[in-house]
């Protein structure tokens, strides 16, 4: 193997994204070393260009959804064999991340890709699926609180919970239709463009309404659906008007979870919590080993978790530019881009 690989840096803060040669990296103890087949893109990575957040150190190489082949195996780790197909989240380090050929990860944080289950498929999961768990199986204030679905037992014990997906056709609004229905919450209700509707009734949705709908209209549709309480509003897309929306449809004792810092005001006896989707943060390593290293293949292979739709770039990392680019005109919707690093030869 060569001892170099490409990767896609951002040169400096605010700077550009250049592919450039990178050092191939050396899989320490309960490390695997992995080669990317497939990596997706998402919207803190054109963020961090653009604002200069969470990077520090520059070069930097972004990108956290991590799918491929273990190439390598550090000391201690007897899980994974050279050629087993993984995905995993990366992290915001030049080695754990993903716009690059091959990256490290703890194989103790990573899961198996089922047969059935595309490199592209896979890739669309890591980021958004952390936030979406964490953000509702993790202790307040990082989470909701609620009881993981990690056996038959704690699987649909939400009955009768009315749960509301603001954004549902989103990445990450996707994921938390599918887990709440996992959960057994009824009905899930939950707002989009209405061209998602079929397919956000497929993955669990009992109620699609029209995204544009006033909090005002939307609490009225609501209550023709349930009478009990809205205590659970996860906000997928986290705009100053949906996070009023979100505050507006709870109940007293009600949380509302966002992806972004919480602008909107909120009454006193309402929570809302901001969902920091980052694998190794401490209150998430547990929940999130047991999620990707004994769980999430079998939910998959199962078709309980299906991933989102994927449209491919072209000419591997050098197309990712473009695809961020996109992403941030909010010219892409329903779907996820993916980047080949390998075709970057």
């Amino acid at each position: 193997m060569s001892p170099t690989q490409k990767a896609l840096f951002l040169n400096k803060k605010f700077g550009d994204l250049v592919v450039e040669d990178a050092p191939i990296y050396k899989p320490g103890p309960g490390e695997i070393l992995i080669k990317i087949k497939a990596t997706s893109l998402n919207p803190v990575d054109w963020k961090i260009q653009k604002y200069g957040i969470f990077i520090e150190e520059y070069p930097a190489i972004l990108g956290g959804d991590i799918a491929g082949d273990v190439e390598e195996l550090g000391e201690g780790v007897d899980e994974f064999r050279k050629g087993d197909r993984v995905f995993v989240h990366g992290q915001f380090v030049n080695d754990r991340s993903s716009f690059q050929q091959y990256t490290l990860a703890l194989a103790s944080a990573t899961a198996r890709i089922p047969p059935s289950v595309s490199y592209e498929q896979a890739s669309t999961l890591p980021v958004v699926l952390t936030v979406s768990y964490v953000g509702l199986y993790n202790e307040n204030p990082h989470g909701f609180g609620l009881t993981a679905p990690v056996s038959e037992e704690t699987q649909g014990i939400y009955g009768g919970t009315p749960i509301v997906v603001l954004g549902g056709a989103s990445s990450v609004g996707q994921i938390v239709i599918q887990l709440a229905r996992l959960s057994g919450f009824s009905p899930i209700i939950t707002t989009a463009s209405l061209k998602h509707t079929d397919n956000l009734k497929s993955l669990g949705a009992t109620a699609v309404f029209d995204r544009d709908l006033p909090a005002s209209e939307l609490v009225k549709e609501i209550k023709k659906l349930t009478n009990e309480p809205i205590k659970f509003v996860y906000d997928s897309i986290s705009s100053n008007i949906t996070q009023e929306t979100g505050v507006e449809l709870l109940a007293p004792g009600g949380q509302l979870a966002t992806v972004l810092p919480v602008t909107a005001k909120v009454d006193k006896d309402k929570s809302a919590w901001l969902i920091l989707g980052m694998p190794r943060l401490p209150h998430n390593i547990e929940l999130v080993e047991t999620l990707y290293h004994d769980k999430i293949a079998g939910f998959l292979e199962k078709g309980i978790i299906k991933p989102n739709k994927v449209e491919v770039l072209p000419n591997g990392l050098a197309g990712v530019p473009d695809g961020l680019a996109r992403m941030e005109a909010d010219k892409i919707s329903g779907l996820k881009l993916v980047a080949r690093p390998q075709e970057n030869l």
